[in-house]
């Protein structure tokens, strides 16, 4: 298994110095979130790309992708009343996938729970119609860039559109493409009524990506979910992908959330 760590957990710190510090700590990558680089991604010149491509080489670390792809890009909304909103927002996913090429990542998560909720008095049928339309070109785009799209299951508590493994896999899979698939999230998956290990079991082969944390909102190991079971529905299926660790509670520092959850994963995962 290859071992992830998004880099927002490095808050503060340089790119360089967090990915030479994952590295260190015995991860294969790096997670992107362009919000610590720029508002938006076409922002980022071409020579700031090819610097974070050099990095990576640099500091002995792969960039597996881009995440949280639509904090702080403002106006942008997967499902919104407004056309020209959308239209937007089709050619920004467009935009992201250009940005994670550049860069050499090969996967875009795709969560930003906040601009896709069904917004009131819509119809979810028409909202999933929408939201379908806005990825059409991107999907087109990942194809031909040889990137994975990873469309994002999220709680009832964090979004009201595509709260379950089912539901996202029914919406990538109107694409018919091998560019499309979704990411399965820990701490989502708790939400669900599932046990974690069928869900994995379940969704195979439609998931390309796995974030590791609690339902605490923590790193691996930093809570009460067993991942030995995790670990073994990952392999029974044959997924080889990254289980990259993201979490949103920061109080244990950086360095601490880094090699703790790294030393989890790696005794669980053995």
């Amino acid at each position: 298994m290859k071992f992830g760590i998004c880099n927002e957990i490095f808050q503060g710190w340089s790119l360089e110095k967090s990915m030479a510090y994952a590295a260190q700590a015995g991860y294969d990558a790096i997670e992107i979130a362009p919000f610590t680089l720029a508002k938006y991604v076409t922002e980022i010149s071409s020579a700031e790309r090819q610097r974070i491509r050099e990095l990576s080489k640099t500091t002995g670390i792969t960039i597996s992708g881009i995440h949280w792809v639509l904090v702080q890009a403002e106006g942008m909304y997967l499902n919104h009343t407004d056309a020209e909103i959308r239209l937007r927002t089709t050619q920004y996913f467009c935009d992201l996938v250009d940005f994670c090429s550049d860069i050499g990542g090969k996967s875009i998560i795709i969560g930003s729970p906040k601009q896709r909720n069904v917004l009131p008095g819509v119809e979810p049928q028409q909202a999933w119609h929408w939201a379908t339309e806005t990825f059409r070109h991107s999907v087109n785009r990942a194809e031909d860039k040889g990137i994975t799209l990873c469309l994002e299951p999220l709680s009832p508590a964090e979004t009201n559109f595509i709260n379950t493994a089912e539901e996202a896999i029914r919406f990538v899979q109107q694409f018919k493409s091998h560019n499309f698939k979704i990411i399965l999230d820990v701490k989502a998956m708790c939400s669900e009524s599932k046990p974690i290990p069928q869900i994995i079991r379940e969704s195979w082969p439609h998931f390309a990506y796995f974030h590791a944390n609690d339902c605490n909102l923590k790193g691996p190991g930093f809570g009460d979910v067993d991942f030995k079971p995790i670990a073994a529905a990952l392999k029974e299926v044959g997924y080889t992908g990254f289980v990259s660790v993201e979490v949103f509670k920061f109080e244990e520092g950086p360095e601490t959330i880094a090699t703790k959850s790294i030393e989890y994963l790696k005794r669980t995962f053995e």
